[in-house]
């Protein structure tokens, strides 16, 4: 039967919201939108007049959708080339989704998405319903057809998991900023030593090129040994800006809900580097330069406001 106006509608009120829980689940713009569009067929074709609560009911279909794509995910990612990183979300964007609460922001944030690439796919699903979505464990339960007294279990470990390794405080929005300048600054300038003042002791960078940009295989970890490598990646070389077109623009800009700087050459985004900045210094610094997942960023960046440049050119 043919969707009617209402019934598109009850989708599209819900597309934002959908969109948000498919990113945090799987860490793709692209593999988000392709689950939401699959979970738009399912309510096409679906007995809709059956259907008391279409909210619950698409957030289900959505649900088993991201399960059945982290189970292939974690299949493809064994073969990918080099270190995966997350996809970079820029300010604005829809498929952020709520972020009124510590845990909401929390949740989408470059550093948790990273570390819920341990879970279990049942892990991520019930520790990003209930972080950042306020779900009840009865609602996720009845979503994975599991009884609540797993779902609790299931959440305590998956936060767990998460929260080991997230001991430190973190600072806040401008503090970050500021810091995320002066680390720009110090990177630009070639003095390792400035660098390593900012780094925590244990500070590590990792980069995703997917194959298409160079990329470090591994993760770079210690502060004096992130501070060389960073030194070399802001040394300018002609070499070097012909992979990504031309001579690169530098913005501070804020990506996943945190500061970041954001590389630009003409009308595209051709790197975001990501900072966690706890109040210790800059915990981590991820590197995502696959264009395949720049793409998104690009759209979004020439449609928002993002002032002056930090730094013109290298």
């Amino acid at each position: 039967m043919p969707l009617s106006p209402h019934e598109v509608e009850l989708f599209e009120d819900s597309r934002a919201r959908l969109e948000a829980i498919a990113y945090r689940l799987l860490g793709s713009t692209s593999d988000a939108e392709d689950a939401v569009q699959d979970t738009f067929l399912r309510w096409q074709a679906a007995d809709r007049e059956r259907v008391e609560t279409p909210g619950a009911w698409l957030t289900k279909v959505l649900t088993n959708l991201c399960l059945n794509q982290l189970t292939s995910a974690r299949a493809r990612r064994e073969t990918y080339v080099g270190t995966w990183l997350p996809e970079p979300v820029l300010a604005g964007d829809r498929m952020l989704g709520p972020a009124d609460t510590a845990e909401q922001r929390e949740s989408v944030s470059m550093a948790v998405l990273t570390l819920m690439e341990r879970l279990s796919a049942r892990e991520r699903v019930v520790y990003v319903l209930r972080e950042a979505f306020g779900h009840s464990h009865g609602e996720i339960a009845e979503i994975l057809e599991i009884t609540e007294a797993n779902c609790q279990q299931i959440y305590r470990r998956a936060k767990q998991h998460v929260a080991g390794d997230r001991t430190r405080a973190e600072v806040d929005g401008a503090a970050a900023r500021k810091v995320v300048e002066e680390f720009l600054a110090a990177a630009v300038s070639g003095e390792t030593e400035r660098l390593v003042k900012l780094l925590t002791d244990d500070a590590m960078s990792a980069g995703d090129g997917g194959g298409k940009i160079p990329a470090r295989a591994k993760p770079i970890t210690g502060a004096l040994a992130v501070a060389r490598f960073l030194r070399g990646l802001f040394k300018p070389t002609n070499a070097k800006w012909d992979l990504v077109g031309g001579s690169p623009a530098l913005y501070v800009d804020v990506v996943n809900g945190a500061p970041a700087v954001v590389v630009v050459v003409g009308d595209r985004v051709v790197g975001v580097m990501s900072l966690e900045v706890t109040s210790q210094g800059v915990a981590a610094v991820r590197i995502q330069v696959n264009p395949d997942k720049l793409e998104r960023a690009t759209r979004q960046w020439a449609v928002s406001e993002h002032g002056e440049p930090f730094l013109e050119a290298l």
